[in-house]
């Protein structure tokens, strides 16, 4: 039985991809269709429903946010996940990344500091059928090298300084995606592992986020 406020989820989730991420430098197809095939309702909270398949960062308990729909998209695209990768997500908040990442991915090792986060992302992943995500309480703010080296790392939170340790943690080859910088001009970048010693840096996007639970804060500056 629908209820009163029910919307057309379907029809919702095609104008995202059409009107929000396409428009956005999207050209990954595969992207493009996981997008439109994912029920991103199902990860947002039941008052925020409505909100689903918008424009905008929806809030989550504890001062979190899930990103806009089209920065998750350029995400995704840039990190370029194969089936055979193996995958470490920091923050996985609603869990909906999670499942993006997972569906893509061979393997993902998603933690989070906040346990209530954890147990309903698992809930989620496992009624869309998701069986290979293992997910972990912990504080990964600087770093998460247990099960490394990584082909991938995705983190949803923002740092003003990536800490060297994620970069460690990749494989040759490896990409990660981070937020860096102060309020209100973060960077999202792409950072590629290219030899043992070398890794090259792409900005994908200017955008603000929370920095992780635990994230070092800039040094203050003294005049």
């Amino acid at each position: 039985m629908q209820s009163q406020h029910s919307f057309n989820v379907e029809q919702a989730r095609i104008n995202m991809v059409e009107q929000q991420i396409r428009p956005w430098y999207m050209f990954d197809n595969q992207v493009l269709d996981l997008f439109a095939a994912m029920p991103r309702e199902e990860f947002v909270p039941t008052s925020y429903k409505q909100l689903a398949y918008t424009d905008s960062k929806i809030p989550l308990s504890q001062n979190q946010y899930m990103m806009p729909p089209r920065e998750e998209a350029r995400m995704l695209q840039a990190l370029s996940i194969k089936k055979t990768d193996l995958v470490l997500e920091i923050g996985t908040g609603s869990g909906y990344i999670t499942a993006l990442l997972a569906t893509l991915a061979n393997k993902v090792y998603s933690i989070d500091i906040i346990k209530d986060y954890l147990e309903s992302a698992q809930e989620q992943c496992q009624s869309l059928g998701l069986s290979n995500i293992e997910f972990e309480e912990g504080d990964a703010s600087n770093g998460w090298s247990h099960y490394g080296p990584y082909d991938v790392i995705a983190i949803t939170g923002g740092f003003y300084e990536l800490p060297e340790s994620f970069k460690k943690s990749l494989t040759i080859g490896g990409r990660l995606f981070c937020i860096e910088g102060s309020k209100p001009a973060m960077k999202a970048k792409l950072v590629t592992r290219t030899d043992e010693d070398n890794w090259q840096e792409e900005v994908l996007f200017e955008t603000e986020i929370e920095l992780l639970i635990n994230a070092k804060k800039a040094e203050a500056f003294l005049f």
